[in-house]
């Protein structure tokens, strides 16, 4: 008899445009052996198409967790978030900013958008593993 918390699906939205990145963050994520079915969309408002269900996400499930990279075309990872956490529903949502910036100003403004993890790419294992098992 299993217990209901390893059977639980952990649903994630990665926002990244970049190829590359978007592949290491998911072998990463494949590596916790967590459970998980992973999202992936290639800018901001292709992830508020995503969160708002329209159009060709009109059937996706909520998102228990989102990975947003703040360096993306058409619409920020800041203008992203902002949205996120004014909407009633989606500010519930846990937010991991992945961005290549270690400056302090940015990780001060991710936090104040009230973002609950920032991580540094390259993303390890680790801090996956330890943002999974914070939300599951």
């Amino acid at each position: 008899m299993s217990d209901e918390h390893s059977t639980t699906v952990i649903e994630i939205l990665l926002v990244e445009d970049c190829k590359s990145d978007a592949y290491l963050t998911q072998e990463t994520l494949t590596e916790t052996n967590i459970p998980h079915r992973l999202h992936h969309v290639k800018d901001g408002v292709e992830a508020l198409d995503f969160l708002y269900q329209r159009q060709k996400h009109a059937q996706v499930p909520r998102p228990d967790l989102i990975l947003l990279d703040l360096n993306m075309p058409r619409k920020n990872g800041h203008e992203v978030l902002a949205e996120i956490k004014i909407h009633a529903t989606l500010s519930r949502i846990p937010v991991a900013v992945i961005t290549t910036s270690s400056n302090e100003e940015d990780i001060a403004r991710v936090y104040q958008q009230q973002a609950q993890f920032y991580l540094v790419k390259p993303v390890t294992l680790e801090q996956l593993a330890k943002i999974l098992n914070d939300i599951g």
